[in-house]
C-alpha cells in the first residue's frame, strides 16, 4: 500500500496549496530575494526525488509530508540568505506555523467534516481554495492569505501591506466576493 501511494499522488497538483503556504511564510527579507513559485517547484522536485521515502497512506500524511518538505526548503533559503548559523529553533517554529496556515485553510473550509469521506472532500476543497486564490488580483489575495490562514487582524492586515484599515477591509471584501465566485465557477464545471 506504501509504495502505491507514493506512486499515485504526485506533488505537482499541490503546487497552488504550497504556494500559498510559501507566500505566508517566507517572510519579509526572503520576498524579495525569492519568489514563491521558485520555493514551491524546488518542494516538488524534492518530493518527487524522495517519493520512495514517503510512509504514509493517507492524503492527509501526503499533504503533511509536503509540508514538511517545503519547511525545509524555506528553512535552507533562509540559511542560505541569512549571515547567522542555523537555528534549529526557528525551523521548528516554521513548520509550526505551516501546520497551523494548513490547519486554517482546512478550518475555514469546514470544521466539523469528521468522517474519512468528509476529510479527503475537504482536502480536495482547500486544493481548489488554493487554486482559486490564485487567481485572485494579488493584493486581494494577499489580504485574504494574510487575514484568514495567517490570522491577522484587520488592522495588521493594513499595517503589513501598508495600507489603513479600512482599505484592508475593502480588499478582504472584495476578495471573498471574488473568490466566491471563482469557487462556484469550479463546482459548476465539476
Amino acid at each position: 500500500m506504501r509504495e502505491e501511494a507514493s506512486r499515485i499522488w504526485s506533488a505537482a497538483p499541490y503546487s497552488d496549496y504550497l504556494r500559498v503556504l510559501a507566500r505566508l511564510h517566507l517572510g519579509v527579507s526572503l520576498r524579495g530575494k525569492l519568489d514563491p513559485s521558485d520555493v514551491v517547484q524546488q518542494t516538488v522536485l524534492r518530493a518527487h526525488e524522495k517519493a520512495g521515502q514517503f510512509r504514509g497512506e493517507t492524503e492527509a500524511e501526503w499533504m503533511a509530508w509536503l509540508r514538511t518538505i517545503l519547511g525545509n526548503v524555506i528553512a535552507m533559503a533562509r540559511r542560505r540568505y541569512a549571515s547567522d548559523t542555523r537555528d534549529l529553533g526557528r525551523e521548528r517554529s516554521l513548520q509550526a506555523r505551516l501546520d497551523d496556515s494548513a490547519s486554517r485553510m482546512e478550518g475555514w473550509l469546514a470544521a466539523d467534516q469528521t468522517s474519512p469521506s468528509q476529510r479527503a472532500s475537504r482536502h480536495e476543497q482547500a486544493l481548489r481554495l488554493a487554486a482559486a486564490l490564485a487567481r485572485l488580483p494579488s493584493d486581494q489575495r494577499e489580504a485574504i492569505e494574510l487575514h484568514h490562514l495567517e490570522g491577522l487582524t484587520v488592522a495588521e492586515v493594513g499595517l503589513r501591506m501598508g495600507r489603513t484599515r479600512a482599505a484592508a477591509m475593502g480588499l478582504i471584501f472584495r476578495g471573498l466576493k471574488a473568490l466566491r465566485g471563482l469557487l462556484e465557477e469550479v463546482s459548476g464545471e465539476g
